[in-house]
């Protein structure tokens, strides 16, 4: 094959006429990634501002012990078809401290609600952000007790027929079902993630809860803590009582349901009881939230038993 000229090629280029320039590429368009979780697994407990919600139900049966010592017993409850069976693990039954951790939770996820956000089971938060709404100190110990509290939470297994969500089933369950806490390198606690049982969640998602006052975390015994429940729980059903000079006597108050008792008596003698609880009942101290016509009935602040 006879090699082309220099001229030959010249002569053909000038009869193309001048290349084209080439157009330039367009940018490549970023492509993104599905979105393998639109609705994530777990709910972040990050809301600063929210009201202290709990429910209805654990508000109305007895299920968490009111003393720090541990309590092994198998407790039965029963009260007008309702039944509730508590079964403490080897530490000891959840108390009315360790629920603090599921108001936390329970107040998160209304509120989170009421913003139109999604819900889940799985409530991550932060340790310290829990510590310091429920008025703890956020000191190292209060950390490890918290640790304790999940481990009673969900070793304590609920065995009931109450409804929620407007659904009546027997069930048994824990009162949560899992936890897991996450630390810095240094060891300390940074974040907590805990599983609600799907009765308490049901009782979310139905708005079964109640409001309470922030001065709840402010009471210190845990049989004031629980009569703060029942009264806050039960008050405003109760039918008209008369008052003297704007105030309710200790026996109007104490004129409640009959399973106020009931529910709050636990190992207590029950000849001292009655004379126990209306010497907590004190006319100026307690969160004023508990309330019937306008008129408060407020707890005095005692020390644990």
């Amino acid at each position: 094959m006879v090699a082309e000229s220099v001229k030959d090629v010249i002569a053909r280029v000038v009869a193309r006429g001048p290349a084209e320039p080439e157009k330039p590429k367009p940018p490549e368009t970023a492509k993104l990634l599905p979105d393998r979780h639109p609705t994530p697994d777990f709910f972040v407990a990050d809301i600063l501002h929210w009201a202290v919600k709990d429910d209805r139900s654990s508000m109305e049966h007895p299920i968490f012990a009111l003393s720090k010592t541990p309590d092994r017993k198998v407790r039965n409850y029963e009260h007008n078809g309702i039944t509730v069976t508590v079964t403490p693990p080897v530490i000891g039954r959840a108390n009315i401290w360790d629920k603090d951790v599921l108001i936390y939770a329970v107040s998160q996820l209304v509120e989170a609600a009421n913003q139109g956000r999604s819900l889940s089971r799985t409530v991550h938060l932060k340790a310290y952000d829990l510590l310091v709404a429920t008025n703890r100190h956020a000191g190292g110990q209060n950390y490890e007790r918290l640790k304790t509290s999940l481990e009673r939470l969900a070793g304590t297994r609920i065995k009931t027929n109450i409804a929620t969500n407007g659904r009546r089933i027997d069930q048994g369950f824990g009162l949560i079902d899992n936890w897991t806490i996450e630390r810095a390198p240094s060891g300390t606690m940074t974040a907590v993630k805990i599983t609600l049982n799907e009765w308490l969640f049901n009782a979310v998602l139905a708005r079964e809860v109640l409001t309470l006052s922030r001065d709840y975390f402010r009471l210190d015994g845990g049989l004031e803590r629980r009569l703060y429940e029942l009264a806050r729980k039960h008050c405003g059903h109760q039918p008209q009582m008369g008052h003297q000079h704007g105030t309710a006597t200790q026996k109007e108050w104490f004129n409640g349901p009959p399973e106020t008792l009931q529910s709050s008596r636990e190992t207590h003698r029950q000849r001292q009881y009655p004379a126990g609880l209306l010497a907590r009942i004190h006319p100026d101290q307690g969160p004023d939230d508990v309330s019937h016509q306008g008129h408060h009935r407020p707890i005095e602040n005692l020390s644990a038993d």
